[in-house]
């Protein structure tokens, strides 16, 4: 939640808004999916680090990757770090800490930079959203002006934070998914900003023309600490908690009903799409259109960690069905599309790495339709999977001492 003043939408904006019919297909399951023998490309290790969550590429190829205890590196192309300063303090425990990173669609005028971690505060943490500008001019980069501009509002307990951004096409709005913290109920409440992915304009504010624009929610917001299971969930003890300002979550938010978010990207067509860890079972890739509830906790292809079951979207038109799943699951871990000349066969697929998979995936699309075309071991957690503007395939190992790699085509070296 965000304690701004919500922006008005223009009529094309609110046209875009307006959701499209949802596909009456039950998805394709790929969790029985088996690795290929032969990896068509050669992976060659350029740094190591503790606990690395993501990267991004400056404008001179240079990368900034976090590290989930709260550093941050400038990398070059071969490996050399230099720890950038200016990083806030950040709650590092369990699925918290530093996560994402993304370059503004605007550094070329301003050298602006958004990250995403768990903010310590009153009543435990919560996902927060900063801007800072990134001065690399110096042996000494650092991170300055830093400027919280969304914060998730009140703080509890719970991990699954979600953290990833994914600029639209036209550089004006900012994607963000936020997990539901593993309290399951949250997810379909629409004064809370768990469960959501929201569209802000670069400022933090409720972007125009989003399905609720203009909307606020109550100021009153009751919390659970995380339950065992969806049924508990319901149960639950609730200790309410008063919000600092207006409640703007109604007018951020761009479609609800999700679990732990842990990966978004535009294709090539400017169509959004997400993947998400599911319970025990029910790890999904979701075409991401607005106005949409994609069901959690209520419907999904998994069941509770105590095999307990939880109804299936099957037959459900309320809500909107994955793309495809994964059941057993992969532990989705980022998303990119490939538009490279390295691999031109690739181009147009999506990647996913995969942490219990210890897996690269590659999607292909019939259409609007995704396949699991290839599944690669890679012998370790995937925790990131980058698209780099040499055409290579950049990814992060999860861990302390995950390596960052660089995949190229054979024939390239």
């Amino acid at each position: 939640m965000i304690v701004m003043l919500a922006g008005c939408g223009s009529p094309q904006d609110a046209k875009q808004a307006a959701p499209t019919s949802a596909p009456t297909a039950d998805p394709v399951n790929y969790g029985a999916s088996t690795p290929a023998k032969v990896k068509p490309f050669k992976a060659t290790p350029v740094a190591t680090f503790d606990s690395p969550w993501a990267l991004a590429f400056l404008p001179d190829r240079r990368m900034l990757v976090t590290e989930k205890p709260g550093r941050l590196w400038l990398v070059t192309g071969t490996g050399a770090k230099t720890q950038v300063g200016g990083v806030p303090t950040v709650h590092f425990e369990g699925q918290g800490g530093l996560l994402f990173i993304a370059v503004s669609p605007t550094f070329a005028q301003n050298s602006q930079v958004y990250l995403t971690y768990s903010e310590p505060g009153e009543g435990g943490d919560g996902l927060a959203l900063a801007r800072a500008t990134l001065d690399a001019s110096g042996a000494q980069p650092a991170l300055k002006n830093l400027e919280v501009i969304w914060r998730q509002l009140p703080r509890g307990k719970g991990g699954q934070f979600g953290g990833y951004i994914a600029f639209s096409p036209d550089g004006r709005y900012l994607f963000l998914t936020s997990g539901e913290r593993q309290r399951f109920t949250p997810a379909q409440d629409p004064d809370q900003a768990l469960g959501k992915i929201l569209r802000l304009t670069l400022d933090g504010k409720p972007a125009p023309g989003n399905p609720d624009a203009g909307k606020t929610g109550g100021t009153t917001i009751g919390i659970i600490d995380p339950p065992e299971n969806t049924g508990a969930a319901a149960k639950a003890p609730v200790r309410t908690a008063t919000m600092p300002a207006a409640n703007l979550t109604p007018a951020e938010t761009w479609s609800t009903g999700h679990r732990n978010p842990y990966g978004l990207a535009f294709d090539s067509k400017g169509q959004l799409w997400e993947t998400e860890m599911g319970p025990q079972g029910g790890d999904e890739l979701n075409l991401i259109e607005p106005g949409r509830n994609y069901g959690w906790p209520l419907v999904s292809y998994g069941k509770n960690y105590d095999d307990t079951p939880i109804p299936s979207h099957k037959g459900n038109t309320r809500f909107q069905q994955p793309a495809l799943y994964w059941d057993p699951i992969i532990a989705p871990a980022g998303l990119t599309f490939y538009d490279g000349t390295m691999f031109p066969q690739w181009r147009g697929s999506a990647f996913v790495g995969g942490l219990a998979s210890t897996a690269l995936i590659r999607i292909a699309f019939d259409g609007n339709v995704p396949r699991e075309a290839e599944r690669w071991d890679m012998g370790a957690r995937i925790r990131a999977v980058m698209t780099g503007p040499d055409g290579a395939l950049w990814l992060l190992e999860d861990g302390d001492g995950g390596r960052l790699l660089r995949l190229t085509a054979d024939r390239a070296g």
